[in-house]
C-alpha cells in the first residue's frame, strides 16, 4: 500500500493520471457523451442543475453519473488512505459566489478547463482562445496571492460536515436509478431529461459511473488539478502538475486520431462558438474564480469527497450558477454568446477583482 501511495506523488504518477483521464474522456465520447465533451465538469454540473429543475433549458438536462463518481471515488480513496479530513474555513459566501461566476464564465466559453483541453485534442481551434483566457485569469490570481490574498485557514470540523456533499451525490444516484430516462418523455418522476441536444447524449449509466469512480480515486491520490498546474507553473515554475495537464491533452489527441474523432477547424465544432473575444473573456473569468477559490472544478469535487466543506460550497455555487446562466440568458450556444452573457462576464470580473483586492492580509 505504501508504494502505491507514493507512486501518485511522483512525476510518472501524475503523467499516468493525466493519460488515464485523457484516454477515458475520449472513450466516453465514443460511447455516447457529446462531441469533444467526454468529460466536462462545468457542463455536467450544468446538466445536473437542469435534471433537478433548477433551470429549464431542455437540451441540457441529465443526471450525469461522472460527477457523482468523482466525489464518491475521492471519498473512497480518502478513506482507504486515511486522508478523509472534515474541514471548513472562512468566507463561505465568497466561495459560493466564486463558484457561481466560475460556472458563468465556463458556460460563456462552453467548457471547463478539462473540456478546453479535450476540445483542443479534438481539433477545435476555439479552445486555444479559451486556454489562453484560462491562463490569463489564473495569472491575475497569482498577483493577488503575491499581494497577500487569503480566504482564511481551514479548521477541523465534524465528520458529518465532510459527508454532506457525498451524501447529496448518493441521493442523486438513487434518484437516477429510481427515475431513469423514459423514451420520448422529458420528465421521469422528479427528474428532467433532454430529448435532444447535449443532454440527450450520454454513455451508459454504469460505464459513466465506474469511470467517474476510478477517476475520482486516482485524482484524489495525485492531487490532479488543471488550475493548480498553471498556477504552480506561473508562480513557482513547478512543472509537476503541468505534466499531467499536458499528458491529458496529448493522450486525448492520439486517442481521437485512432477513433476518428479529430476534426480540425474553428467553425462547426460540437457545442462551441467562434466569438473569439468571449471565448477568451469567459475563461479569464473562470480562471480567476478558480484561482481565488483554490482549485479547478474537478479538484473542487475531489476535495469535497475527502471532506473539504469549502470545496462543497464552491460546487454548490457552480450548480446554482448554471441555473443563473440558463435562466437569465448568460450561457452561450453554437450560435454565440447568450443575450446577457457579455454583461455577466464583465460583472463577474468586477466581483472577482473586488474579492481579490479586499481579501488581502497585510504583512506585519
Amino acid at each position: 500500500m505504501g508504494s502505491f501511495r507514493d507512486f501518485f506523488s511522483t512525476t510518472w504518477g501524475i503523467i499516468g493520471v493525466g493519460a488515464f483521464i485523457g484516454l477515458l474522456a475520449s472513450l466516453l465520447q465514443k460511447w455516447g457523451n457529446p462531441g469533444n465533451m467526454g468529460i466536462c465538469v462545468a457542463c455536467f454540473e450544468r446538466d445536473i442543475s437542469g435534471a433537478i429543475g433548477l433551470h429549464r433549458a431542455a437540451v441540457v438536462q441529465y443526471m450525469r453519473p461522472e460527477i457523482i463518481g468523482f466525489v464518491l471515488g475521492s471519498l473512497l480513496a480518502a478513506y482507504a488512505f486515511k486522508e478523509f479530513r472534515p474541514r471548513v474555513g472562512s468566507a463561505p459566501i465568497v466561495r459560493f459566489v466564486l463558484g457561481a461566476f466560475a460556472m458563468i464564465g465556463a458556460l460563456v466559453f462552453l467548457g471547463c478547463p478539462w473540456r478546453a483541453l479535450l476540445r483542443l485534442a479534438g481539433g477545435d481551434g476555439n479552445a486555444i482562445l479559451g486556454l489562453a483566457g484560462l491562463a490569463f485569469g489564473i495569472w491575475i490570481g497569482t498577483l493577488f496571492f503575491k499581494g497577500g490574498y487569503n480566504l482564511g485557514r481551514t479548521e477541523k470540523t465534524y465528520t458529518s460536515v465532510g459527508w454532506l456533499l457525498p451524501l447529496l451525490m448518493i441521493g442523486f444516484l438513487i434518484l437516477r436509478v429510481i427515475f431513469p430516462p423514459v423514451e420520448g418523455e422529458s420528465q421521469s418522476g422528479v427528474l428532467f431529461y433532454s430529448l435532444k441536444g447535449p443532454g440527450a447524449m450520454h454513455a451508459p449509466l454504469y460505464v459513466s459511473l465506474v469511470i467517474g469512480l476510478v477517476i475520482g480515486f486516482v485524482a484524489q491520490r495525485s492531487r490532479f488539478c488543471t488550475m493548480g498546474a498553471l498556477r504552480d507553473l506561473i508562480l513557482f515554475r513547478q512543472t509537476h502538475l503541468f505534466l499531467g495537464f499536458l499528458t491529458l491533452a496529448v493522450v486525448a489527441f492520439v486517442t481521437n486520431l485512432v477513433l476518428g474523432q479529430f476534426h480540425p477547424g474553428f467553425a462547426g465544432q460540437p457545442v462551441a462558438h467562434t466569438m473569439h473575444v468571449w471565448n477568451f473573456g469567459g475563461m479569464v473569468l473562470a480562471g480567476l474564480a478558480f484561482a481565488l477559490a483554490g482549485g479547478c472544478p474537478g479538484r473542487q469535487l475531489f476535495l469535497a469527497g475527502e471532506g473539504d466543506g469549502d470545496a462543497a460550497v464552491f460546487v454548490l455555487g457552480m450548480i446554482v450558477g448554471a441555473a443563473f446562466a440558463h435562466n437569465f440568458g448568460l450561457a452561450s450556444s453554437p450560435n454565440g454568446v447568450g443575450p446577457h452573457g457579455i454583461a455577466a462576464v464583465i460583472i463577474g470580473l468586477v466581483v472577482c477583482l473586488f474579492i481579490g483586492f479586499t481579501m488581502r492580509r497585510k504583512s506585519a
